[in-house]
């Protein structure tokens, strides 16, 4: 692959991607094929459409498949365990009891939407998620089985911290390449969090979850069992347990911190046991193991019933974790193929202003080749020379580098893995989930755009 070259133009690339995506909506949504074999079958023709040459196709299939599931199957899969035992023990029940108490039955999607928010800072989009899932589904359950009222605004909560504050990968690497105070950016990001999620995610999760009643899907209750434990957990012991990850991946976050700010030598050993014991599949199995005892063991659990509460955890979730691979395999061949990075090209020669340049080049990358992250930092690495000329104060790099992590989540579709995973794991179908969650990240995407753009006008 390093020697070889598009050749295609921007035209044909496009007229490709765009028949690429119809041919999935159509063979999943008319024909009902699986969304698994369908997503490969395309991926495929894809790859030969797009002249990328035949001896490397089946290795790009299964690096984009496999690099994917390197990132998500691990924190599926031990989500899932913890998600079931908290659900198993009746903590998740307890906990949205008290959350309803706390902020009442209507203000109920709202509360979560807040907790997801606070969960979402150190923790990545699709393991807040599932961690936080089993508590959205008891809240749902209890009022009014509604699995959109409540879930949509909580995922938006993670989508808005994973895409717009560091730590997370994007706006770091955003802000390193544009030259951004980091510390600005986060402070900014903080605090433009709030009305973004408000707007996007809590405003419109409760409108379209008022039109499009879900049914809880059975992600975390089946497989009954006689010998689970009838006592369930304090508020307090579930809410540790859910915050076990949250602290240990914090703990991490604060080392690169005092590392990269040369306070602390990176190459000592501790540093690199506790940051091990930070990195996010670490965490949740720790978390996992501490959840087997406190929910179980020490509620009367024995090792039988736990293994078959775990066991039963990893069947629902197997279709959601290949789905997701399968997409992220699609967004490779598109980003392989050079769509993206031809018409991105392409807008940059238009001289459209700077602030609505990177959120166009990075709407593009998104939309192109799905992944939020690789659309964000590729746009601002095509956009560097621009910014590195213009004269601009700290705080309008600071916008230009929202703006750009605002496009970069623009419409998620068929090639994002993170639209399969969110409409999976909430039992939607395809054209539901383009209807919820692809218009949901446009609003996000927009309304993340013009806060960034009222900065970059005010400072």
């Amino acid at each position: 692959m390093d020697d070889w070259t598009q050749t295609l133009g921007a035209g044909p690339l496009l007229a490709i991607a765009a028949g690429a995506v119809a041919l999935i909506l159509i063979l999943i949504m008319r024909f009902k094929v699986h969304a698994f074999l369908t997503l490969i079958l395309v991926s495929l023709l894809t790859a030969l459409a797009t002249q990328i040459p035949v001896e490397v196709i089946v290795d790009s299939l299964v690096d984009g498949f496999g690099g994917t599931l390197g990132s998500v199957a691990l924190l599926i899969a031990l989500g899932a365990m913890l998600g079931k035992l908290v659900e198993y023990s009746g903590g998740a029940k307890v906990l949205a009891e008290k959350m309803v108490d706390m902020f009442g039955e209507k203000r109920a999607p709202f509360g979560l939407g807040l907790a997801s928010l606070a969960f979402g800072f150190p923790i990545f989009f699709d393991a807040g998620l599932v961690v936080m899932l089993p508590v959205i589904f008891a809240v749902a359950r209890r009022l009014g089985n509604n699995v959109l009222l409540y879930g949509i605004p909580a995922a938006t909560a993670f989508s808005v911290m994973h895409v717009f504050a560091p730590p997370h990968p994007g706006p770091v690497a955003a802000s390193e390449l544009y030259g951004a105070n980091l510390g600005l950016v986060l402070l900014v990001a903080i605090i433009l969090a709030f009305p973004v999620w408000y707007l996007a995610g809590y405003l419109w999760g409760t409108f379209i979850g008022r039109r499009t009643v879900l049914p809880v899907p059975p992600l975390f209750t089946s497989a009954e069992d006689e010998d689970l434990p009838v006592t369930p957990p304090s508020v307090g012991t579930v809410i540790a347990i859910l915050l076990l990850p949250l602290m240990l991946i914090f703990l991490n976050t604060g080392l690169d911190f005092l590392t990269t700010g040369g306070f602390v030598d990176g190459e000592q050993t501790w540093v690199h046991v506790l940051s091990l014991l930070g990195s996010v599949p670490i965490a949740l199995l720790i978390s996992v193991l501490v959840a087997l005892v406190v929910l179980g063991r020490l509620r009367g659990a024995d090792g039988t019933t736990l293994e078959k509460i775990v066991d039963s955890s990893l069947g629902p979730v197997a279709s959601v974790i290949l789905i997701t691979g399968a997409g992220g395999m699609f967004g490779e061949i598109l980003r392989l193929s050079g769509i993206g990075d031809a018409l991105a090209d392409l807008l940059s020669g238009i001289g459209v202003p700077i602030i609505l340049a990177v959120w166009l080049i990075a709407v593009i990358l998104r939309v192109a080749q799905g992944s939020a992250t690789v659309a964000l930092v590729t746009a601002a690495g095509l956009m560097v020379p621009a910014v590195m000329a213009g004269d601009f104060s700290q705080m309008q790099v600071v916008a230009i580098t929202l703006a750009t992590a605002s496009g970069s989540v623009f419409a998620s579709h068929v090639n994002d893995s993170g639209f399969w995973l969110v409409g999976r794991l909430m039992g939607m179908d395809v054209k539901t989930t383009l209807k919820v969650w692809t218009t949901q990240q446009a609003l996000q995407s927009i309304v993340g755009f013009v806060f960034s753009l009222l900065l970059f006008v005010v400072f």
